[in-house]
């Protein structure tokens, strides 16, 4: 008999590829969460291909939602999922302390994995940054680290402190979202964290390089091609991918004709999924985007 293989670091790390869906949060005309809109959605993506939906991210508007509304937005996700894609949910803060106590509801609410932001607007060293997600590894769930200095300020989480930080049992992936593919690259050089594109215009050159799928804006509105996209990626089928990625490259970059997540939740409401409804600070779609975003649209073969 052949002894079992010698047990290594990624063997005993929570496993995630394809795409993940950064999934909007529907809002009524009296500024309530739709929890029933929800659980159709969820409903959708699993059926379209979506590997994982990652609910209470900044797509989903996390910012102005309450504790309550948070909790309870994700355990529709969870229940309504009922095991058969991944859930992702969005659990990070600035506060080391609240970014432990948000990884720990997402434990107890029975996500797969905690999405957890580098800390924003205080903008700590690289030594700050492994002492926070060390002690949000001491949870219990795995970790997706999310490095988007864009909205964070700051450098970032370097490649060093990510080798360091993939040591921890509990960090698994990393959201990684500085927009450079070189960035991508000298992560892999260090280590071997699941990476993730957290743009969705650079997911086909990101898997060129070994990431292993993408977080999505723009599967909230086409999940299957997304879906579609990473399988082709994942299989070596790079005509189909890059098929898929020119069909759907100026739907990815209409998404951040205004701020996220107002483009996506414009196009949706065009395309009948939900109503375009934002709570403050987010503000319904400047008119002179409409026909820019209806144009993408009809290009992705979705109006």
């Amino acid at each position: 008999d052949t002894p079992p293989p010698t047990p290594t670091v990624e063997m005993a790390k929570f496993q995630l590829s394809g795409s993940i869906v950064a999934m909007i949060t529907p809002f009524t005309d009296d500024d309530q969460v739709d929890y029933a809109k929800i659980e159709e959605l969820v409903e959708w993506h699993i059926a379209e291909g979506s590997s994982g939906i990652l609910p209470c991210g900044t797509t989903g508007e996390s910012p102005t939602l309450s504790d309550e509304e948070t909790r309870k937005v994700i355990e529709t996700v969870v229940k309504k999922a009922a095991g058969r894609c991944k859930v992702v949910g969005g659990g990070g803060s600035n506060s080391t302390a609240k970014a432990v106590k948000a990884a720990q509801m997402c434990k107890d609410v029975g996500c797969d994995v905690v999405l957890s932001v580098i800390p924003y607007y205080n903008k700590p060293t690289q030594d700050g940054l492994f002492a926070h997600f060390s002690e949000v590894a001491k949870v219990g769930i795995p970790i997706m680290l999310y490095n988007i200095p864009g909205r964070c300020g700051g450098a970032g989480l370097s490649s060093a402190t990510i080798g360091k930080l993939w040591e921890l049992p509990m960090v698994c992936s990393i959201k990684e979202a500085t927009g450079s593919v070189d960035f991508a690259s000298e992560i892999r050089s260090v280590c071997d964290i699941q990476i993730f594109s957290g743009d969705d215009s650079l997911t086909v050159p990101l898997m060129s390089v070994g990431a292993k799928g993408v977080v999505s804006v723009a599967a909230n509105l086409t999940p299957k091609k997304m879906a579609e996209l990473c399988a082709a990626m994942d299989k070596g089928d790079l005509a189909a991918a890059q098929k898929t990625h020119a069909e759907l490259y100026k739907l990815c970059k209409a998404m951040f004709c205004e701020t996220n997540p107002i483009p996506c939740k414009a196009a949706g409401a065009m395309m009948g999924k939900w109503k375009q409804n934002f709570r403050l600070p987010m503000t319904k779609l400047r008119a002179e985007n409409e026909a820019p975003l209806k144009a993408a649209l009809q290009v992705a073969g979705l109006l």
